[in-house]
């Protein structure tokens, strides 16, 4: 594997569910998974070591279900197998493609993936495979960004690469408001303060607590994660 220079050791990409589900409205476009899998693949040849957390919204979402009067504690255990499922995917999509993978699970389900230690996924990560955390924490009340938090301080990621369907964080959202500003820059209190909704502050607050930057970035530009594990001006940096 060619290695080029590459700004960060190790990374936790953040990808959405919904992001694994292109146009289709729900579930997985398999065409979606194999571009963003090519994505991936092209950032590691950098010889960055990059894991990877999924949500799951493109197929289940506790807190929409929890609103709609279902058990919140079941509507989230629910949401963290869905993540299982984007987790297989990504998973077949990146071997498919010669990329050795491991999918590392808070919550135990023998036949389809390791159960999550942190020091087998650091030693899956100096092997040079890219690992795929799924099921969040593992308990019920904490988000996929909060997953993404924990798992970065646990295995002393450099930063957390948040993808996004927009190119940073602004002021509001770009899609309804013309005038919304972006920022290049954020402080975590500032993220905190104006609820700017780039993760939830559970999440933010881990990193800032961890110092753990965030970048967030567009990922339906083609080169992005490659770019961002580059240490390219990309997005929006907090830290």
């Amino acid at each position: 594997m060619a290695k080029k220079a590459a700004k960060y050791k190790r990374v936790v990409l953040k990808l959405s569910g919904e992001a694994l589900m292109g146009s289709k409205g729900f579930g997985i476009d398999p065409k979606v998974n194999e571009s963003i899998a090519k994505e991936i693949k092209e950032a590691r040849k950098t010889g960055t070591q990059i894991a990877v957390v999924i949500g799951g919204g493109n197929i289940f979402r506790g807190l929409q279900a929890a609103a709609g009067g279902m058990d919140r504690s079941t509507a989230d255990y629910m949401g963290m197998l869905a993540t299982m499922l984007n987790g297989l995917a990504m998973q077949d999509a990146l071997e498919r493609i010669g990329v050795d993978t491991r999918v590392l699970t808070a919550i135990q389900v023998r036949q389809l993936a390791e159960l999550y230690i942190r020091r087998r996924a650091m030693r899956h990560l100096e092997k040079g495979r890219v690992v795929i955390f799924v099921c969040g924490t593992g308990n019920p009340f904490f988000t996929t960004d909060t997953a993404a938090a924990l798992r970065a301080s646990e295995i002393g990621a450099d930063i957390i690469l948040k993808a996004t369907k927009v190119d940073g964080v602004y002021s509001k959202d770009p899609v309804k408001y013309k005038n919304a500003k972006k920022f290049d820059e954020l402080k975590y209190m500032t993220a905190l303060e104006k609820r700017l909704k780039v993760m939830d502050s559970t999440a933010i607050s881990m990193c800032m607590d961890n110092e753990i930057p965030i970048i967030v970035f567009n990922l339906k530009k083609t080169g992005n994660i490659k770019r961002a594990v580059e240490g390219k001006k990309i997005g929006t940096l907090i830290s």
